[in-house]
């Protein structure tokens, strides 16, 4: 796995922005995502459609691979950390988190986290609230137009549509505009919505190999 780094200025804080879906905010040393959707293949295979736990295999090792190059002291996920409650792939998520002792895991909580007590316990998390707010930034699982604070959010699973000769190609990115980042879904499992995204926003557009400023 390559990791390619972009860094952007909000608010004179450095923001590295990666091609693997994540972003890092040097001053907190925190690693930020959104949407990694934990269970959403099982919950898959529990209503009788088969799929393979790869996707969700790979994207714990991305998120390893991160964290032991950013060496952050929180990981903040920006909403959408489950997917449909709990189930086998949660259990997978609360065994690989036990490597990461030291890190404190923020949950920003998404129209997806129905989390119970019982979750709640289970899951060990150092942080859960709708909203994260600090001195200049918000963090905020889906944008809300009357915050007057620069926004940090997710939801949207925001991609980019590159129109080639050959077919329409569609990539993730993420999208900065005058007072929200929109961050990308981290997990591979998702679709990318190229409509629905912030106006006037610089599209940071990356591969397995390359970040393109849009």
């Amino acid at each position: 796995m390559k990791i390619v780094a972009k860094n952007i200025k909000i608010k004179n804080q450095t923001f590295v922005l990666t091609n693997q879906r994540a972003m890092f905010w040097e001053k907190e040393k925190a690693l930020v995502l959104s949407d990694l959707h934990i269970g959403k293949a099982a919950h898959f295979r529990k209503n009788g459609i088969a799929l393979s736990n790869q996707v969700f295999e790979s994207d714990l090792q991305r998120l390893s691979i991160l964290i032991e190059h950013f060496k952050p002291e929180k990981l903040v996920v920006v909403g959408d950390l489950l997917h449909a409650g709990d189930n086998s792939e949660v259990n997978q998520f609360c065994t690989w988190k036990e490597q990461f002792l030291e890190l404190k895991f923020y949950l920003i909580e998404g129209n997806h986290d129905k989390i119970s007590k019982a979750l709640d316990k289970k899951l060990c998390l150092d942080f859960k609230s709708e909203r994260y707010e600090t001195e200049d930034f918000i963090f905020v699982h889906d944008f809300n137009k009357k915050e007057d604070k620069f926004q940090i959010s997710g939801h949207i699973h925001p991609g980019f549509l590159i129109n080639s000769p050959i077919k329409k190609i569609k990539l993730p990115c993420f999208v900065v505009s005058e007072n929200q980042i929109l961050l990308p879904a981290f997990s591979e499992f998702t679709g990318l919505d190229t409509k629905n995204l912030p106006k006037n926003g610089r599209f940071y557009v990356f591969t397995d190999a390359e970040i393109y400023e849009i």
